[in-house]
């Protein structure tokens, strides 16, 4: 339940309007006093709004437990400035709607409901999720005479039509936006008809996305790739259509956002190894080096998205533009930041629509590995995205790294660091050293791992290669020394990707020198991808880390566990279990999570 208080307006009808459409979104309408001793949300509804019944559903019931305020284009209200879906102070961008929902967390930063609110609010420090009005109607009226105008602009809107197109993303990718979403709402309409929730599209999508793997893996011939291919396609509109459907119907839950988040990245996995299995029974040898370079590589790569978009959120909110010098390195961030705006606001260009390619997104992933498994086989397949991935990740890393140096901000501002690097008992132990420099000694241990992939494939064996395989572990533990320093640097961003490529690349060349089946080193990464992946679906959606990451053992307990088992010469026994007690303790820790939510909700 939430509590709506409704400011006085110009006309008592509309005041009396707006209250009943406050009732009608799920809130407890008072007029212009706050109840004492709050628990939940503040809908604060100026009483000049006319508005469709579902722009203050919309803002009332927006995912997420923070604060939400409407931002109207022009009007003579408090100004505002919305950078990257978030109000900052500057320079004036659209106006207050009248209408924003105060999130619990932020309800003591809610001194007066009579004066500027978003402004009193970010004064008091809160972040604030800009909410535009598209296709609907939304007018602050100045008095009676502007009121019968604005309720005949609200009443020649189809308001179910309008909500069906908005639950598209504004804003997608090529492939998804002319060959998903030009149909999808046709199946969202359908599965609201149904009464499927997000949770249960999702659930589909998966069996969808499973049924195509297995014919990748086990088809056998060209038709059975070709089926497989229009399962993949299929599969990946219903992932598109668990979202649509949650914000057609208004159903968001912190569960549903962190299982879609994670399933894709399992979904997409899975697609990996049903291809590597294809590519082998068909006599293809050297497919599984390609699915393990693919998986390795994405999730790397997935892990500096997550963290620059932290690290630009935290410079959006800057009270000071987060920019260096302009003749140094903030000069060429400001000049790649200003070109990025320039084409990211020249929307439906060929330069913006290379832009959003360039970056290989989910949509382009699958569709070429549907449409090269189709046509040419799994192994093209796994070539064509391997390939994908590396110029993608080579173009972002890039621009994001200079863009980044100049900001004078750091992602990890209110985060904790030792649990967004997953690390263990051991290296929390040595990051009371007080060394400093994490980006440089992650990076020095990604320098070991690779450095031992080289040694490990250049043939190395015997007992040799288990003292180096100790040497590596022990070295690789460089990185955890200034793991209780301050990772207050703007390029620190990068930390938590080196430290899962070093994992990655000592599980890799640990399946290299000691024949490790290639497909347990796959199983390893995979579970170890999705324990990584819980962990940036939990910092998104503003969660705690779940309390069985404790049993997880940390990237430098496992690098050593995993280094004994070489030594003692049980190198793909330790990895398959590894493996499977890594996604054990997932999938346990997700139910718990999920039940102990279920209940509190209840309460």
């Amino acid at each position: 339940m939430t509590v709506a208080v409704l400011l006085p307006g110009p006309d008592p009808a509309l005041t009396d309007r707006l209250a009943a459409q406050l009732r009608a979104a799920g809130a407890r309408e008072v007029r212009d006093t706050l109840p004492p001793d709050l628990a939940e949300p503040v809908l604060i509804c100026a009483g000049d709004l006319v508005a469709h019944d579902a722009v203050i559903r919309h803002v009332a019931t927006a995912p997420g437990p923070g604060t939400v305020a409407l931002v109207l284009a022009a009007g003579p209200c408090e100004p505002v400035r919305e950078e990257r879906g978030q109000l900052v102070p500057g320079a004036p961008t659209g106006v207050s709607g009248g209408l924003i929902r105060v999130g619990v967390a932020d309800l003591p930063a809610l001194t007066t409901v009579a004066g500027p609110v978003v402004a009193d609010l970010l004064a008091a420090g809160v972040q604030i999720t800009a909410h535009r009005v598209r296709l609907l109607v939304a007018h602050r009226v100045a008095g009676p005479a502007e009121l019968p105008a604005a309720l005949a602009e609200v009443a020649a809107v189809d308001s179910d039509q309008a909500e069906l197109r908005l639950a598209v993303k504004e804003q997608d990718d090529f492939f998804t936006t002319y060959f998903v979403s030009t149909w999808s709402p046709v199946v969202t309409r359908a599965s609201a008809r149904l009464r499927l929730t997000p949770t249960g599209v999702t659930a589909i999508s998966v069996v969808v996305v499973a049924a195509a793997a297995a014919l990748f893996a086990f088809g056998g011939g060209r038709l059975a790739w070709l089926l497989g291919g229009i399962l993949l396609y299929l599969g990946f509109v219903l992932d598109c259509v668990d979202g649509q459907l949650a914000r057609y119907t208004r159903t968001f839950s912190v569960f549903g956002g962190w299982l879609d988040t994670v399933a894709d990245r399992a979904k997409e996995y899975l697609v990996y190894a049903g291809l590597a299995v294809g590519a082998e029974r068909a006599g293809v040898h050297g497919a599984w080096a390609l699915a393990v370079a693919a998986i390795a590589l994405q999730t790397v790569r997935h892990m500096t998205d997550t963290w620059y978009g932290t690290l630009h959120d935290v410079a959006a909110r800057a009270p000071v533009p987060a920019a260096a010098d302009a003749g140094g390195a903030g000069g060429v961030a400001g000049r790649l930041g200003a070109v990025s705006a320039r084409v990211r606001a020249d929307t439906g260009s060929v330069a913006y629509w290379l832009k959003r390619t360039a970056a290989f997104p989910i949509g382009e992933r699958w569709a070429a590995m549907a449409l090269l498994a189709a046509l040419f086989g799994p192994r093209v397949a796994l070539i064509g995205v391997l390939a994908g991935i590396v110029v993608a990740f080579a173009y972002t890393l890039g621009l994001r790294t200079l863009r980044a140096r100049g900001l004078r901000v750091s992602a990890f501002a209110g985060v904790v660091a030792n649990e967004q690097r997953d690390d263990g008992p051991i290296a929390r132990l040595l990051g009371r050293s007080g060394v400093r420099g994490p980006l440089t000694a992650a990076f020095a241990a990604a320098l070991v791992g690779a450095l031992f992939l080289a040694g490990a494939a250049a043939g190395l064996g015997g007992g040799d290669l288990r003292a180096v395989t100790l040497s590596a572990a022990v070295a690789l533990l460089v990185a955890a020394l200034p793991a209780g320093a301050p990772h207050d640097r703007p390029l620190d961003f990068l930390v938590p990707a080196a430290l899962r490529a070093a994992e990655y690349l000592f599980v890799i060349a640990v399946g290299v020198g000691f024949d490790v089946p290639r497909w347990g080193t796959y199983l390893l990464l995979f579970a170890l991808a999705l324990w990584h992946y819980d962990l940036t679906a939990r910092l998104e959606k503003r969660e705690a880390g779940g309390w069985l990451h404790r049993w997880g053992l940390g990237w430098d307990g496992r690098v050593l566990v995993l280094a004994l088992g070489c030594a003692s010469g049980q190198a793909a026994a330790t990895t398959v279990t590894i493996a499977s007690y890594l996604l054990l303790t997932f999938v346990l820790g997700s139910v718990i999570w999920w039940r102990n939510r279920a209940a509190a909700a209840a309460l």
